[in-house]
């Protein structure tokens, strides 16, 4: 017998439907119930959380952000910065406030989306796991809410919006009609080994550039001084094939002596998009976040920060919404406004430096990093990177003025 107050099954209809309990859903959904709306939170996984498919980097800005705090159970390791490491050995280090989204804070994912979904449950929103979306309801061709699959059997929910978060193959985008097609340069295959036996200085992320990673990079995300995630992300436009990632990665594993004893936990694959932003994310009663509105960093390819941040924006203006009795496209402009805001111009700019990267090779990939090394790194301005490239290179200026 369950214990009182427990919730088996949910209703026949709520204000608002997030499908997705992922980073950025689970934050949709406690934002939008802290702001009095009827949330229902859908999972088509068993277990959220699980399969970890990420890095598990984020930035510390994002706990203060969505007020979360750093709790043991998933936060297992700070670094003071990150090493990004040229074709020829030499790095660039970078302290962890400048160095992107994804320095920080190593986490183990699957707990700390347990986290989050704990949260959007304590604020209210009630949780459906093992339940798959499988439609839109549509009312005299207005969005009503979803269909889902539960338990072998199928159900109409009615909602006055529904929120996508339902990652990189979002249906929910497709059902109402918001393009968020990928170009393959603008895809990257990823690959990824939890190893153990390893020897690391566990104050740092590093990343490889260069051909040891077409189109994209090589990272070691430390967990402890012996184990780490171990990963590569290629561009589909640079390779025959997805199975090639696993040969780049081993590869790069082969010559490096600190893996020479190390074991491999476990292995997890995906696609990642890091493409320029979408032109849009709404549609009338219907918003995308995360994943599934292609938030993630086009340079890094990291996404729990900006699928946190930009969910926290997502559930107040769905709120909001429902509270005006206008879930049009017009009215959730207000969602636009506010994730472009805060997130926009970093993705634009990512965007364009993950263009120009793409194009340099390993020797001019080595020269920007051992020119960027004299730079101090809390003056990473235009003026100082230029002057930089212009003292150890100045052949490269031109090349370069277009990227910073």
């Amino acid at each position: 017998m369950l214990p009182a107050g427990v919730r088996m099954f949910f209703r026949d209809e709520y204000d608002v439907i997030v499908v997705g309990a992922g980073p950025a859903g689970s934050t949709a959904a406690r934002y939008a119930a802290m702001h009095g709306a009827d949330v229902l939170l859908i999972e088509k996984r068993q277990e959220i959380g699980s399969p970890v498919r990420c890095g598990e980097g984020v930035s510390m800005e994002i706990f203060r952000h969505v007020d979360i705090k750093p709790d043991p159970s998933w936060f297992v390791n700070q670094v003071t910065g990150a090493r990004i490491f040229g074709p020829s050995g030499k790095h660039l280090l970078i302290d962890a406030k400048n160095a992107g989204d994804e320095v920080g804070a190593v986490i183990e994912r699957d707990a700390f989306d347990k986290h989050l979904a704990t949260l959007a449950a304590r604020a209210g929103a009630e949780i459906s796991t093992k339940t798959s979306v499988t439609a839109l309801l549509r009312d005299d061709g207005a969005i009503s809410g979803v269909t889902v699959r539960r338990m072998g059997e199928y159900h109409d929910i009615r909602s006055k919006l529904v929120i996508g978060a339902d990652g990189f193959e979002s249906q929910v985008a497709r059902w109402a009609g918001i393009n968020t097609n990928l170009k393959t340069r603008d895809t990257t295959s990823n690959l990824q080994y939890r190893m153990t036996g390893l020897d690391l200085d566990r104050r740092f992320t590093d990343f490889y550039i260069g051909s040891v990673a077409p189109g994209g990079y090589v990272w070691i995300f430390p967990k402890s001084d012996h184990v780490a995630n171990v990963g590569i992300g290629l561009l589909l436009s640079r390779i025959r094939g997805p199975s090639e990632a696993k040969d780049y990665l081993d590869a790069f594993i082969e010559r490096d002596s600190r893996f020479r004893n190390a074991d491999i936990l476990e292995t997890v694959s995906g696609g990642v998009s890091v493409s320029a932003p979408l032109d849009s994310v709404v549609a009338d009663g219907v918003m995308l976040v995360g994943d599934a509105a292609r938030m993630i960093d086009p340079l890094t390819g990291g996404g729990i920060s900006n699928g946190v941040i930009a969910g926290s924006v997502c559930g107040r203006v769905a709120a909001e919404a429902v509270a005006a009795g206008d879930v049009s496209s017009e009215y959730l402009q207000r969602y636009e406004e506010g994730w472009r805001g805060l997130l926009e111009e970093k993705l634009y700019r990512d965007y364009m430096a993950k263009e120009k990267l793409i194009t340099l090779d390993d020797e001019t990939l080595d020269k920007l990093i051992d020119a960027l090394s004299s730079v101090p790194m809390e003056n990473l301005s235009t003026k100082e990177i230029l002057t930089a490239v212009r003292m150890k290179y100045p052949e490269l200026v031109a090349e370069f003025e277009d990227l910073i």
